[in-house]
């Protein structure tokens, strides 16, 4: 079995939602042969938790607008490190940088095919290590200014 056209319909228009409001390291696997409740699940990430709830509202505006579509449960929000977004057919999940690398979702899917996403998903591969690099040369810098 593998994902439905709407089931990657929704994955991709999700995906771009997210990019627009710049989330980064967004990729979509397959999980249809694996799990009987979902087909896909996208997962991307924010370096601080204001970005994650804006993420989490633009991929929702988008799917409603676009593909009529709401998510049947939303969690996580409270805290705004991790928002789950179910529409059944897709799960979204919205991490906040350090909760993606701590939990590291993508070695418990890495053996699903990934599904293709529009060219601005894929260009923020990568980008969480470049901010965690910054942040962290931030954080020495301003160390270094105390001592």
């Amino acid at each position: 079995m593998t994902a439905t056209d709407r089931s990657i319909e929704l994955t991709r228009a999700a995906a771009q939602a997210a990019a627009d409001k710049l989330a980064h390291d967004i990729i979509a696997y397959d999980v249809s042969d694996v799990l009987s409740i979902t087909d896909a699940f996208l997962v991307a990430s924010a370096p601080n938790d204001r970005q994650v709830k804006a993420i989490v509202d633009a991929i929702e505006e988008h799917l409603l607008k676009e593909l009529d579509t709401k998510p049947v449960r939303r969690e996580g929000e409270r805290d705004g490190r991790w928002v789950l977004l179910d529409y059944v057919d897709i799960v979204v999940h919205v991490q906040h940088s350090e909760e993606r690398v701590f939990y590291a979702l993508e070695r418990l899917w890495k053996d699903c095919p990934e599904i293709a996403l529009p060219e601005d998903a894929v260009a923020t591969r990568g980008k969480a290590a470049a901010h965690a690099a910054a942040a962290e040369a931030a954080a020495d810098a301003a160390e270094r200014e105390e001592a």
